[in-house]
Order: structure tokens, then sequence, then C-alpha cells
């Protein structure tokens, strides 16, 4: 019942030690053609890079007297995840908002412009594969992205409280909560009680039709679009999607390319 994952062509690169990867490997990989983010968005989808760019230059800290447009629509929030994506996988990082002028503003109010539910995995920290600074990105992180009243309770205050108008379901490659879920279900193991609530919700998403590790990444992506299908059908998130004010995205971010592109 779900749609397939949109075709990515960028070639996977070996995953490394560390991130101290050379620029010339990634200008090496040709990069394929460009989709199109803006019909994506319209689509509810978030599609995020199209390809490693050309030679990488060590990160360098945003001027903190430079004012930064801040996004205001959905389909801006997805260009400057897009765009900050771009600069994290190509060693490009820019640590925007960091300056002493950002922190002093961000102490009377806060406008974030896009809204990430991501997993608690340490290896995908949403500031960091979007390059964005402080009061850019309201994060909740939970295993496997997985929902209860207190997500849902911190997302939709984001939405109705924050005007946010952007709320994206980042899911990754190698989730451990997903791969614990298949496990246990193929075992008939019950994991320790905790453990075994968040298996109960993301089992709904385990694709039988596969085997192996592939059963586990086709989870994966499945779950994504799980959550981001119980999202939009929440009330009052449904009816800011109705009129326009929000869109709700699954994404998923690739932990041997450092991109994130996205899920239909």
């Amino acid at each position: 019942m779900f749609p397939r994952v949109i075709s990515d062509s960028t070639p996977h690169i070996p995953a490394r030690a560390r991130r101290t990867a050379t620029a010339a490997r990634a200008s090496g990989a040709t990069p394929p053609a460009r989709r199109s983010l803006l019909r994506a968005a319209l689509a509810g989808t978030a599609v995020l890079g199209t390809g490693l760019a050309g030679a990488a230059a060590p990160a360098v800290a945003a001027p903190s007297t430079a004012a930064r447009k801040r996004p205001t629509t959905a389909r801006e929030a997805l260009r400057e995840l897009e765009a900050g994506n771009r600069r994290w996988r190509t060693f490009r990082e820019q640590h925007p908002d960091e300056s002493p002028a950002v922190r002093q503003a961000l102490t009377t109010g806060q406008h974030p412009f896009a809204l990430v539910l991501g997993c608690i995995d340490s290896r995908v920290p949403p500031e960091l594969v979007f390059d964005q600074g402080l009061g850019d990105l309201m994060t909740v992180r939970s295993a496997g992205q997985v929902l209860d009243e207190a997500v849902l309770g911190s997302l939709a205050y984001g939405v109705l409280e924050l005007g946010i108008p952007l709320l994206m379901v980042l899911g990754h490659q190698s989730c451990g909560a997903v791969r614990a879920t298949v496990e246990a279900d193929e075992s008939g193991v019950r994991l320790p009680r905790h453990i075994q609530y968040l298996a109960d919700r993301i089992s709904p998403a385990i694709d039988h039709g596969k085997e192996g590790d592939a059963r586990v990444d086709a989870t994966i992506d499945a779950n994504i679009r799980l959550v981001r299908a119980q999202l939009a059908a929440e009330p009052d998130l449904a009816a800011k999607v109705v009129s326009g004010e929000l869109a709700v995205v699954g994404a998923r971010y690739e932990l041997t390319t450092q991109r994130v592109h996205g899920i239909v």
C-alpha cells in the first residue's frame, strides 16, 4: 500500500572509520540528474541531496554578522535542509546561527523553520546532518521514530504553537531498533519490557517479503512511511496539512554516504 522509495543513482561510498575522507573521493562520484525538490514537496515528499559535489574545503563557521533569511514555507524549509545536507556530506559545514548575536536574540524567543522526528541513534543528529544551528530546528528523537503521547504532544506543540511549516520523519540506514524488532519477530523471543514496547509499534512495518538484511532495510523504509501516515492522520496536524500550512514528509539518512533522500 506504500509507494516505492525514490530511486537514488548516487554511487555508495564504502563506510569510513573516520569522517576525514579526502574531498577527492567525494568529487570522484558522478553526480546524477537533479530531481525537482519543489515537485517532491508538493507531493508531500522530501527529496534531499542530488549527489556529491566537487572538491570539499575545510569546514568554516558562518560569519557572525551574516543575517540568514529564514524559511517560512515547507518548500523553503526543504530547500534549506537539502542545502545543509549537501554541505554536510561534502565537508563544507558552515555551522550557522551560533554567533553571540544569535544567542542573545534567542533569549527572547524562537522561530524554528522545521520540525524533525528522528531516531536516538548517536550517528544521526539532525542539526549536524542538515548543518543547522541554534533556533533553526526543533527536534524530537525516539528509537525507531516511535510515537507515544509525549512524542505526539511535542510535535503538536511545534506545529500548533510555533507554526512550524515542515514536519519530517527521519529514519536511517542500519537502525538498531528496527533490526531488534525484525529479529525478535523471527525468533519469537520477547525483548525487555520497554524495548518490547518499541518493537510492538515498529512490527506492523516489517516487510515479510524480504529476507535477512534486505528485510531489515525494507522495514526501515516501511516504518518511516508508517510513522508519516500516522502523523498525517492526527486530526490537529491533518487540519494544518489540508489548509496548506504544514507538510509532513518522510526521509532517510544513509550512514555510508551521509546523504538524506526522500521516502514516498
